[in-house]
Parts: C-alpha cells; sequence; structure tokens
C-alpha cells in the first residue's frame, strides 16, 4: 500500500497496525473518533500515542446518532459503523489516501459483529485479518516492540454494555462510563459495568473477582453505584466475558423477525 487512513481506536489492535504502518513509512493518517460512546481520555490517549509513532492524527467527531442506531437493535454496530466509514471514506479521498483500513484482528471473526457488514460494503481492508494475526499473537509482538499498549484491556463502545432492544440513551451511557471509572479507580483491570435498567451487573476478571467481594469494598461499590442510580447491584460469578451481551442474540434476532412480519 503506498497510502492509507486507518481507523484509529487507540487499543491493541490498531496500535500495532499503526506501528506497522510506520515501519513501512507509506503516507498514512490516523483517525480517532470521538462520540459519547467513546470515553473521551481514550480519544486523548490515542492522540498521544500517534504523536509518539511520528503518524499525523486527526479527531473526527461523530453524531448526533441516527435512530437506527439509538433503537439498539442487533444492527447496532453496523450503522455506527456505516456513519463512520462514510466519514473515513471523504477523508481518505480529501487526503489522496488511497485505502481505508481498521485494526480488525482474525479472533473477530469469531464472534457476531455486525460491523463487519459495513467494512465489506465500503470496502475497508483488515490487514491484520488479511495476514492472520490472533489477538495473543498482536499482544505479543506488541510487547516486543514496547508498544504501550500491549497489555491493554479491551475496550469496546459503552454501547456494548446496554442489551439489545434498551434504548440508547445519553443519560445511561454518562453512567456507565462514571461506574466504570470508580471500579478502574479501585485499582480493577478487566471490568464491565452491564446497564439493566435498574440494575448493574459488574463484570470483572476472574482473578480479581475475590477482591471486589471485600466487605469494605463491596459496600463502597454498592453505595456509589447507587449514587449513580441503580437501584440493584449484582456481580456476575462467570467474570468478565467479552462479547456476553450476544448469548441471547438469537432470541432477540426471531423477536424481531416476529415484529417485522
Amino acid at each position: 500500500m503506498q497510502s492509507a487512513l486507518l481507523a484509529y481506536s487507540g487499543g491493541v489492535d490498531s496500535t500495532f497496525l499503526l506501528k506497522a504502518i510506520r515501519m513501512a513509512g507509506i503516507k498514512s493518517l490516523a483517525v480517532t473518533a470521538s462520540s459519547e460512546i467513546i470515553p473521551f481520555p481514550e480519544v486523548l490517549a490515542a492522540k498521544e500515542i500517534a504523536k509518539g509513532l511520528g503518524i499525523r492524527h486527526k479527531v473526527l467527531e461523530i453524531g448526533p446518532f441516527t435512530e437506527d442506531f439509538l433503537s439498539n437493535t442487533p444492527e447496532r454496530c453496523f450503522f455506527c459503523k456505516t456513519e463512520l466509514f462514510t466519514n473515513l471514506t471523504d477523508i481518505a479521498l480529501s487526503e489522496g489516501l488511497r485505502f481505508v483500513l481498521d485494526g480488525s484482528n482474525r479472533d473477530d471473526l469469531m464472534d457476531c459483529r455486525p460491523g463487519q457488514k459495513a467494512v465489506s460494503k465500503y470496502h475497508v481492508r483488515s490487514p491484520l485479518v488479511e495476514a492472520g494475526f490472533s489477538k495473543s499473537e498482536i499482544r505479543e509482538f506488541s510487547r516486543q516492540l514496547g508498544l504501550p499498549t500491549w497489555n491493554r484491556p479491551s475496550s469496546p463502545c459503552l454501547a456494548t454494555r446496554i442489551p439489545y432492544g434498551r434504548r440508547i440513551t445519553s443519560e445511561t451511557l454518562k453512567r456507565i462510563e462514571r461506574s466504570e471509572d470508580f471500579l478502574r479507580s479501585l485499582g480493577f483491570h478487566q471490568i464491565r459495568v452491564r446497564d439493566h435498567g435498574y440494575v448493574a451487573r459488574i463484570e470483572i476478571g476472574e482473578d480479581e473477582i475475590d477482591l471486589i467481594l471485600k466487605p469494605e469494598r463491596r459496600k463502597s461499590i454498592s453505595e456509589t453505584l447507587r449514587s449513580l442510580g441503580y437501584k440493584y447491584i449484582s456481580l456476575d460469578l462467570e467474570g468478565y466475558k467479552s462479547g456476553s451481551m450476544n448469548r441471547i442474540l438469537d432470541d432477540k434476532r426471531s423477536l424481531w423477525n416476529t415484529r417485522n412480519t
């Protein structure tokens, strides 16, 4: 590739790809989306990493979101990626860049990823998929390259914490972000606060479950999350599971199909 624009989140995969772009010496631009579903500190971190790697960087403001996205059907990610790649394609054309890239890896193909349809629709290239890199390989090579993201926890957008069928609102997104920020401030590494209306379901790394159950810490977490609007605070005993909201996806698809017939 002689030139490329990278949809840059600042995470493990896209930072590894950004490093590869830098090593290849091609004309490039990294673009990070900024919106309500992405905590702003992550946008700032992406900007700093791109600067450290010597790659031009832009922040793209996304929003307001469409009704298709806010209604939160199982196709939510497709609508979000459509908005993103439409904008990135326009930027690439204006910058004279030949390709738009994303940081998907081989493991992403094994889960339900409606956003991949947008990748195909807009002819976005996924070099890590094409080269056959898995997440574990990317982390190991990132460690060898000295990249600061090599052991960073995965951090998909905040909308993934809301069950399909529940409308996405600014208030809900802010509540989730504040809850997760508080848990991180206590030293927890891999966490999710799944928002089930009145119920906050905490997913945390299995190796940290015993820590969260210490009486004083448990009390502090309960009081803080209740102050943010939750009535009940629960802990998922299975621990953190990537894509756990997709467990009911087949049932939800049947529900939507029934409503549309």
